[in-house]
């Protein structure tokens, strides 16, 4: 059967008292009296079942099983510490929690970011993904989060980030080997990426292109726009781009647009917050900063 894991207070009584030898020292440090100190190591010796120090009339000496169990009790007190001070210490304020859609930071924030940081060298950075986000809510567990959608999400405020345009694309090396796309009526014969959660995707764009009759095959169904502009660009097949995401895949080669049709987007990205998360001292030094970056149309 496995011993139940002491209390914590009785085992740093018991760390305390083993380095200086002393439950008087080890008294003060912990501000407890030495009677208190010494009844926490006497029950961490009870509950364990064995005799941790050798009283001596000059101090304490450790006995085998105290010496043996003294490393690890020390290592964890001390990872304790540190964990401690890193999520909760002085250095908390200083960090930003973004949560953030992963095609967007990858294609859009991840290359400014280190502008932003050489403005603000005194702001660290926590960056997740909002995979699956919930719309209807503020995060608890970020300062700001950057969602994809139409910009009413209750009791949320939010600011436009990108205006957009949908149009096709894929590699150079796809079109190589299917051949050329004259038309979006060539299609039909193509494989085509979905986005799943996109309202705006390649049944949208079809119908505003006036194709919308067109019996196109299903393909890959991808969780991410990331996910399918990596596929397209290795030659999987066609994705639907927005304006702001593939720029810098565009010139370098790496993707390419066979068609002319652009559709203007309703959603978007947005910053997203409720005013309370603005209270955040870097919350709003971040949102300026972001703001700056956008080219409104």
């Amino acid at each position: 059967m496995k011993k139940r894991l002491p209390p914590l207070n009785w085992i740093r009584s018991f760390e305390a008292a083993a380095r200086h030898l002393s439950f008087t020292h080890a008294a003060v440090e912990l501000n407890l009296t030495q009677a208190a100190v010494s009844q926490q190591v006497k029950g961490l010796e009870s509950q364990l079942g064995s005799t941790l120090f050798k009283r001596l009339p000059r101090g304490l000496e450790l006995t085998n099983s105290g010496a043996a169990y003294l490393p690890a009790v020390h290592e964890s007190i001390d990872r304790l510490l540190v964990a401690t001070e890193e999520i909760f210490g002085q250095e908390r304020s200083n960090l930003l929690t973004i949560k953030v859609n992963m095609v967007f930071f990858m294609n859009w924030l991840a290359p400014k970011v280190a502008d932003f940081r050489a403005l603000h060298p005194e702001i660290n950075l926590r960056i997740t993904s909002n995979i699956w986000v919930d719309d209807h809510e503020s995060s608890a567990d970020c300062d700001l989060d950057i969602r994809y959608g139409k910009g009413k999400w209750r009791a949320l405020l939010a600011d436009r980030l990108t205006w957009d345009e949908l149009f096709p694309v894929c590699s150079p090396q796809y079109l190589a080997t299917h051949g050329s796309l004259d038309s979006p009526k060539d299609l039909v014969n193509h494989t085509l990426l979905h986005v799943i959660g996109y309202e705006e995707g390649w049944g949208h764009w079809l119908s505003k292109s006036k194709h919308e009759n067109l019996k196109i095959a299903q393909g890959f169904q991808l969780d991410t726009l990331v996910t399918a502009l990596e596929m397209a660009a290795l030659g999987e097949g066609l994705a639907l781009a927005r304006t702001s995401l593939v720029t810098d895949m565009l010139e370098s080669g790496r993707l390419v647009a066979p068609f002319e049709q652009r559709v203007v987007t309703d959603e978007a990205f947005y910053l997203v917050y409720a005013s309370s998360q603005l209270r955040h001292p870097h919350a709003e030094t971040f949102r300026h900063w972001l703001l700056q970056q956008i080219s409104p149309p």
